[in-house]
């Protein structure tokens, strides 16, 4: 993406049964973790997913695209896409993927002992984001 205009964006790590989710922008290559839906067999509330994109009316959404260490795609690539296509198809968003390898890792060593309940999915959300930002800059 060339588009060096400020951006605002919602991240997704994509999960069958979680999908965490973070904000963030360009302006100062910073995320925030936000939330998580719960999914079912990776399908999201959908109107949950709208009010998201009406409350923060995002430039871009980057999702994490859980490969294989060895870089290849896992099973659940296909299913990351696929999301990606129904939030263009739904709702017209522009989408961007980020490789999320180690995201899930990163988000619990940050969390350093704390609950896990929501924060471990939105805070990936935040490290696709912060990956996504730093691959850009």
């Amino acid at each position: 993406m060339s588009d060096d205009r400020p951006l605002s964006l919602l991240g997704f790590d994509y999960g069958l049964r979680w999908i965490g989710v973070a904000t963030g922008q360009t302006t100062t290559a910073t995320a925030t973790p936000l939330t998580r839906l719960g999914a079912r067999e990776g399908v999201p509330d959908w109107e949950a997913v709208k009010r998201l994109l009406d409350t923060w009316q995002p430039d871009l959404i980057v999702i994490g695209l859980p490969l294989n260490m060895d870089g290849s795609e896992s099973d659940l690539c296909v299913r990351a896409e696929r999301f990606g296509r129904r939030l263009t198809g739904r709702f017209g968003a522009r989408v961007a993927f980020q490789d999320e390898r180690l995201t899930t890792r990163e988000a619990y060593d940050r969390m350093a002992g704390k609950p896990r309940k929501e924060a471990d999915h939105a805070i990936a959300a935040q490290v696709i984001l912060e990956d996504w930002l730093a691959a850009r800059g």
